[in-house]
């Protein structure tokens, strides 16, 4: 409300107001076309176009109007004749004139010109106040998002307001603005105010009658049944296709699968909800005709008939879910039945539905982008003028927090303190006070609408009737109304999620079909496969979906999932509601055998069995509360449901602790399951969802397992996890795959698998040896050392998709020249391929010979620096036009033979051994030298963002094995309360929402050996966090504690930049370090205060806490995406050997 509207001054501006239920289908149809109709982002209607959409509108002509603006220029005639056009389509009642008076300089007169000009004409004139903001204070937010929108400063632009008078006012205050405009005259103003009430009340839309809510519209039955079902009403259709999915499913019913059956039917049917699932069926249906994985996600899983229709493909009667979690006869609120999908193919699947229920029935969701503090600061600084590098660093420096929280943040952040950013109150400069004042203003206003990642709207043919539809950015209809909105207006809401996890697996299934010819069907295979589970104890479960973060890996180490079953605790353990109930260690410690499983009464052992007497499911919740006190489950997941209300746990234990108590239970017993299902039942984990999750989390350690290269090359093109592709890389070093490099003879837009049993040319891994099989890895999994892994075209910087379709038709090219000639490049790109060693292969650069593995050896030794030389070349031949040719002149292909085949004198074949090229070298190449290891790294980081042929860790080897540095290999061997120092790239960080409410650093480290997780608590975040969040090259020093078989755990104690300390070591050894690392260093008094400040012993500064409804605490400055600098930009700087910094734009990592 306080931001408003930012209209085009240029343009008239007129106000429709609907009457009845005709003028919001008109509204709707008239915003629909105007959207529609002209250029996305700039909608202009016109007075034809309003004429064919005006039954049941009412026009409302104000200052803005092309009337307005005639009067405004003295032009009463002029008004008069615009106003009769306007009437000329706009009939009796339909058109009223718009009075606005805020007090500005000619404000009154052109008030009291439209007072005259209504009372000549003899149309209605109504009082406004044509609102932009909520009160007189916002006026400067107003002027600040209107100079942002239109890019213009605010002190090179005239601001368009001039007066303050523009925010929602009361009904006295118009009282009073009448009599000005009225005068003397108090009837007049007395009939101003009438005739305005008058209107309003004219303007009445019923909200069920006329917008439709409380009802639900599904797609016309025909449209989703086959031409055998027609005639058949939805139920019936519905129990046919249940009774067909036994059939499908393999099942042989028994009598209490078709009891259940049975509940969930009558449920369905009571509800009117029959339609609902035959229209999610059928979408599912299409998508998996289009060959599109899909899954099924969230507490519909438990339903049995999701399962018979096909929507979900986890079995509710195996795994014990419960439907009356999902759907119940109390809860009149339709059912919400996420459907997960290839992220690479959503939107093929849009175009799918589309096709499929036609326009009129389908539209996305929109969503509104709301200001938080990044971009808040962008934006405001661009209005108040500020050089827009500096604002780009201001807004990096936080994290992605709340714009309103940003003085808070500048107080309380140690990194913040001591960039002296903030007031000088609070220790900074005070230079941004006017800055941060504007940004605390802007937060949760509306920045732009955009396209809702996944919602997908479904009606029957009147759906353009009941929401106005604009374009998307991507052309798809997309409804101005979010999800909240359409879901009260009686819309079919259907979340199809683009997932990346599905795609890799896709991904991994085709590389697999295409290398080895095997055709693996991820969906058939066991859910008991012993190596799998094995894999995942190891917790080398990089990649795997769920279970891949640093508090997953310990975890997984800690517990040691051995079956489907487990899978399925393990992601319900890993939410806020066990951690905050602190049921987490009871459960490891009964799993692991180190006490006996505890259960508050014998009763509830059916329910906690599976989880040894823990609570980790809302199911079990429901089950806790129906046996306790005898109610059946639709009404215990009511009870569930009201344990998210903080203020209703006083009502809620006034009626189970009696009930609890007439079944036969101890007040010991009730008090004690009271307990828990306060701590638990709000922020517990939907069963049927994490089941749900399980199925890709199984089925992605399988395809690691077993597939091991073609997995991690679905994980690399799809990028469905938190950390950068190059970690998932050395991952795949670890397993054995072999890194295959830039190649622009068999790379391609996707990383590819290639076969190298005996080993292969052109990788980008410096030692292409075979290496010996880790200990680490299951005795049974497949080899993954047979296959290597080929670098993307698509990870080029700058490359765009026709360029690597091109160069992908081209294929093979038998030198640069051949390349330039056909794949028609941009000179940049070309130069970074050359960069990244896209044409090593083409030229025998780095190629061994066949006995010692040494570099061949050339007669002519030419680089990629003569590469670059001619391109130069090339680019100039291409621009004169002229081929270059006779005696003294550089020949066009240098290097290389041309694509005919033909050689011209003076040039090199590379394919001729150098040994049998003939005693008289043809081609003389520059001299310049070959790249050194470390200049080849930082192209690959450059162009690439990823360190390929050699780990950036690796050129601090020396001075970490001196320093005394644990690999991360290593860490399992040291004893718990053992102090370490750990290094390697920084890969993610986060500061999740935690039970204290504190904020918690988590980051974790790449070494090419794996990862070491480390733990910043607040109590030595104040010297260190700067470092943390802005540098990429870390060492960490920590003290160890070991939480499992395989679960380690490091409290870091502090952290340090490698790249300074090395340059410490090379010039004055292992006490110049030692110095460095006992000084504050760059690190100001405020930020070493920032550590006291956090200890609980002793509070300095008192820090805000968002407290939950349910009571849970969190830091306001929770965020697993924290301030850093932007990770492509990092890279852009990487400047000197050995390499600094590195490029990765992973969902999760620093500086995103």
């Amino acid at each position: 409300a306080r931001g408003g509207a930012s209209v085009d001054p240029r343009l008239p501006r007129v106000t429709f107001l609907a009457r009845d239920g005709a003028g919001w289908r008109s509204l709707c149809r008239l915003t629909s076309a105007t959207h529609l109709g002209g250029t996305r982002g700039e909608p202009v209607s016109s007075l034809t176009l309003a004429g064919a959409h005006s039954a049941g509108l009412l026009a409302v002509l104000g200052p803005g109007s092309s009337v307005g603006r005639a009067l405004a220029a003295g032009r009463a005639d002029l008004a008069h004749a615009r106003l009769a056009t306007w009437r000329s389509v706009f009939g009796p009642g339909q058109l009223v004139l718009e009075v606005v008076h805020h007090r500005g300089q000619g404000d009154r007169s052109r008030a009291q010109a439209m007072l005259r000009l209504a009372a000549e004409a003899g149309v209605p004139a109504v009082l406004t106040n044509a609102v932009r903001y909520v009160d007189a204070l916002d006026a400067p937010t107003a002027d600040v998002l209107d100079a942002a929108r239109r890019l213009v400063p605010l002190g090179q632009r005239h601001v368009d307001r001039r007066t303050a008078e523009g925010h929602l006012k009361s009904g006295k205050e118009m009282a009073l603005l009448a009599e000005e405009l009225a005068g003397p005259d108090r009837d007049a103003a007395l009939h101003l105010l009438e005739t305005t009430a008058r209107v309003a009340e004219q303007c009445a839309v019923d909200v069920r009658a006329d917008l439709g809510i409380g009802t639900v519209r599904y797609p016309e039955l025909d449209v989703v049944t086959s031409a055998a079902e027609r005639g058949m009403g939805p139920s019936a259709v519905l129990r046919a296709r249940c009774e067909a999915g036994f059939g499908r499913r393999g099942m042989t019913p028994s009598a209490a699968v078709r009891e259940r059956l049975e509940e969930e039917l009558a449920v369905i049917d009571s509800l009117g909800y029959p339609s609902y699932f035959l229209t999610v069926a059928d979408v599912v249906t299409l998508i998996k005709e289009l060959r599109v994985r899909a899954a099924a996600r969230g507490s519909g899983a438990g339903s049995l008939v999701t399962y018979l229709l096909g929507i979900s493909d986890v079995d509710p009667i195996r795994y014990g879910l419960l439907m009356e979690r999902f759907l119940s006869p109390l809860r009149h609120q339709l059912p919400d039945i996420d459907i997960d999908v290839e992220s690479a193919r959503r939107m093929e699947v849009y175009d799918a539905v589309i096709e499929r229920f036609g326009s009129s029935r389908v539209s996305c969701i929109s969503m509104m982008d709301t200001y938080r503090v990044r971009h808040a600061v962008r934006d405001v600084g661009a209005a108040l003028g500020l050089p827009p590098a500096e604002v780009d660093a201001v807004a990096k420096a936080f994290p992605h927090i709340r714009a309103n929280q940003v003085h808070a943040a500048l107080r309380d952040l140690p990194e913040l303190r001591a960039s002296r950013l903030g007031s000088r109150r609070s220790g900074g400069s005070g230079d941004l006070d006017l800055l941060f004042d504007l940004v605390a203003r802007l937060d949760g206003l509306p920045r732009h609408i955009a396209l809702h990642p996944c919602g997908v709207l479904l009606s029957d043919a009147t759906l353009l009737d009941r929401t106005p539809v604009e374009s998307s950015y991507l052309g798809y209809p997309m409804s101005q109304f979010d999800k909240d909105d359409v879901e009260e207006l009686g819309l079919l809401k259907l979340d199809l999620l683009g997932i990346r996890m599905q795609s890799a697996i896709a991904h991994a299934m085709d590389e697999v079909a295409r290398v080895d010819g095997q055709q693996v069907e991820i969906d058939a295979v066991p859910r008991d496969d012993p190596t799998t589970f094995e894999l995942i104890r190891s917790t080398r479960t990089l990649g795997m979906f769920q279970i891949e973060s640093p508090g997953q890996r310990e975890l997984v180490g800690k517990f040691g999932p051995q079956t489907f079953e487990d899978l399925i605790v393990d992601i319900s353990l890993f939410r806020p509601g066990p951690v905050k109930s602190d049921m987490v260690t009871p459960f490891l410690m009964a799993r692991n055998g180190w006490r006996d499983p505890v259960y508050p009464h014998p009763a509830l052992v059916p329910a906690l069995e599976q989880t040894a007497g823990v609570v980790v499911f809302h199911e079990q919740v429901l089950q806790i509360v129906s046996v306790m006190t005898g109610c059946d489950l639709a009404e215990a997941d009511e009870v569930r449901r009201a344990l998210g209300e903080k203020d209703a746990h006083p009502e809620v234990k006034a009626w189970f602790a009696p009930r609890a108590l007439a079944e036969g239970f101890d007040v010991a017993v009730v008090e004690q399951v009271w307990e828990v299902l306060v701590a638990f039942g709000s922020f517990g984990f939907c069963k049927a969802h994490a089941a749900a999750f399980a199925l890709p989390t199984y089925q992605s350690a399988w395809l690691k397992t077993h597939h091991t290269a073609a997995f991690l090359a679905g994980v690399l093109t799809h990028d469905p996890g938190m950390y950068p592709k190059r970690l998932i890389l050395d991952d795949a070093r670890n397993f054995g795959v072999q890194v295959l490099g830039l190649d622009v003879n068999a790379s391609a837009g996707t990383y590819r698998v290639e076969r190298v049993d005996g080993g292969a040319d052109g990788g980008a891994d410096d030692d292409d040896r075979p290496r010996p099989r880790p200990a680490w890895m299951p005795a049974a999994m497949p080899d993954p050392g047979r296959y290597g892994i080929r670098l993307s075209l698509a990870d080029v910087k700058g490359i765009d998709a026709d360029e690597v379709a091109r160069i992908q038709t081209g294929q093979p090219y038998r030198s640069l020249t051949d390349f330039w000639n056909r794949a028609r490049v941009s000179r940049p790109v070309v130069e970074r391929l050359v960069l990244a060693g896209g044409f090593d292969s083409v030229y025998g650069f780095g190629v061994r010979d066949s006995e010692g593995g040494r570099p061949a050896r050339r007669r002519q030794q030419l680089t990629r620096r003569d590469l670059l030389l001619q391109i130069g070349e090339l680019d100039r031949w291409s621009r004169s036009g002229a081929k270059a040719a006779g005696t003294g002149q550089l020949g066009l292909d240098l290097f290389g033979a041309e694509a005919s085949g033909e050689t011209e004198p003076g040039l090199f074949d590379v394919e001729t051994p150098a040994e049998d090229a003939g005693g008289q070298p043809e081609f003389v190449a520059s001299g310049l030298p070959e790249f050194t290891d470390a200049e080849r790294v930082r192209a690959e980081l450059e162009v690439l963002g990823l360190d390929a042929s050699r780990h950036v860790v690796e050129f601090y080897r020396p001075f970490l094995a001196a320093l005394g540095a644990v690999p991360a290999a290593e860490l399992l061997q040291c004893r718990s309360g053992a102090e370490v120092l750990v290094a390697g790239v920084k890969v993610a960080t986060q500061t999740p929402p935690i039970r204290s409410g504190r904020r918690v650093v988590f980051v974790t480290l790449d070494d090419g050996t794996g990862c070491a997780d480390a733990t910043f608590f607040e109590d030595v975040q104040g010297p260190y966090a700067a470092t943390v969040f802005h540098s990429w090259l870390l060492v960490v020093r920590g003290v160890m504690r070991r939480t499992g078989p395989r679960g380690v755990s490091m409290r870091a104690t502090g952290a340090w930049e490698l790249p300074a300390l090395h340059e410490a070591w090379e010039t004055g050894g292992l006490e110049a370090v030692a110095e460095l690392m006992a000084a504050p260093g760059e690190y100001t008094e405020q930020a070493i205060a920032g550590a006291a400040a956090s200890r609980a012993s002793r509070p300095v500064v008192v820090r805000p806490v968002l407290v939950h409804p349910t009571g849970f605490r969190m830091s306001p400055y929770a965020d697993i995406k924290p301030a850093g600098e932007d990770a492509a930009t990092a890279a852009r700087r990487a400047a000197a050997a050995p390499p600094r910094k590195l490029w990765h734009s992973s969902p999760g990592s620093s500086g995103h």
